[in-house]
């Protein structure tokens, strides 16, 4: 009985079935631009049929570059980094690249310099930057200053520089603010995400935009500190709920600190929404199983996770990571998911 080789495919058996040189099907895997649709198309079709896998190591040291893709974190929310994951992921892997997570420390001084040393350490070809990390204009400067390509994710502002993914903060919560008004709500408290994140600021400010925007005055005792996690949702909603004049609507910066505003209601003996309406931001899994059912802005984050490593691969086999002439800046839209969490608001 004839033996069953268990020998790998090679990049040059990849070459034989494609009929094309192994430096094609190298430049194939490299992404390379100056290789034809029709001759791509072969490549590929002989990788799937040969089951190919390319050796990281070979590739590594076949050229300068690692195929490794830094993804930078510094959030308190397991679900928003996550998503981000999912999306960045099945973008690098379709490229031929590996994704790493690497936790950043960024309110720090040391911060630009420990992203430096980890990327050196590692040999990324490139970072994806994640709010707070996005908002660190000193981790930046050291990136632009090595001529390390990245892309940022919400960063504070929108540079025409640089090569970012966003969603208007500031729109959104100007429009769930405006949704709540539209239900009678002249009493609305905010509870703040995490100081440090840019994207906190600009939803603080769409929320005393909205206001503005029909001649309420904003109550400075109807904003609290919050963190983005659930428990500071929870401290703040009871010291707005026990307000001698309490509001008859809370808007959380994130889901999680408006799930922890259902639980401090409940506790209080309050009905959703017939005593306190409450509505957050992102639309995480939960948000639609929680009771009542959250009303909240979806943001599309694994999207923008992939459109994030998409840009940045981009910009990796052109070395067009030191123009700020091609850079791009691709927003993203919002969409407001009503739900039970909110409902017309009650005559007093």
């Amino acid at each position: 009985m004839p033996r069953i080789s268990s020998r790998a495919a090679t990049i040059l058996d990849v070459a034989k079935k494609a009929g094309v040189s192994f430096k094609t099907v190298s430049r194939v895997l490299n992404n390379e631009a100056n290789v034809r649709t029709e001759t791509q198309e072969k490549v590929r079709k002989a990788i799937e049929a040969l089951n190919y896998s390319p050796s990281l190591a070979a590739r590594t040291l076949a050229g300068s570059r690692s195929f490794l893709i830094g993804l930078l974190y510094d959030t308190p929310s397991s679900y928003y980094i996550h998503s981000i994951q999912v999306g960045a992921l099945e973008r690098c892997r379709e490229a031929g690249f590996h994704l790493i997570l690497e936790k950043s420390n960024s309110g720090t001084k040391e911060a630009a310099a420990a992203v430096l040393s980890s990327i050196r350490q590692t040999r990324m070809d490139g970072v994806i930057l994640t709010p707070p990390v996005s908002d660190s204009v000193a981790i930046r400067d050291v990136l632009v200053e090595q001529n390390i390509p990245y892309v940022l994710i919400s960063p504070p502002k929108i540079d025409p520089g640089t090569n970012c993914v966003y969603m208007e903060d500031q729109r959104a919560a100007f429009d769930i603010t405006a949704y709540l008004i539209s239900l009678g709500h002249s009493r609305i408290a905010f509870i703040k995400g995490h100081p440090r994140h840019g994207a906190a600021k600009l939803r603080l400010l769409g929320y005393r935009e909205a206001l503005r925007h029909i001649a309420i005055t904003p109550n400075n005792a109807f904003v609290k500190e919050g963190n983005f996690r659930f428990q500071s949702g929870v401290a703040a909603a009871e010291e707005l709920l026990q307000l001698k004049a309490p509001p008859t609507a809370i808007l959380a910066a994130n889901d999680e600190m408006a799930a922890g505003v259902i639980v401090a209601a409940h506790r209080l003996g309050l009905k959703i929404p017939d005593d306190i309406s409450v509505a957050g931001f992102d639309d995480v899994p939960y948000a639609s199983i929680t009771w009542p059912a959250l009303t909240t802005i979806r943001q599309p984050i694994s999207e923008m996770g992939a459109e994030a490593a998409s840009l940045l691969l981009r910009q990796l086999p052109s070395g067009e990571s030191s123009s700020r002439n091609n850079a791009r800046a691709i927003a993203f839209q919002h969409e407001l998911k009503i739900r039970e969490s909110t409902g017309p608001a009650r005559k007093r």
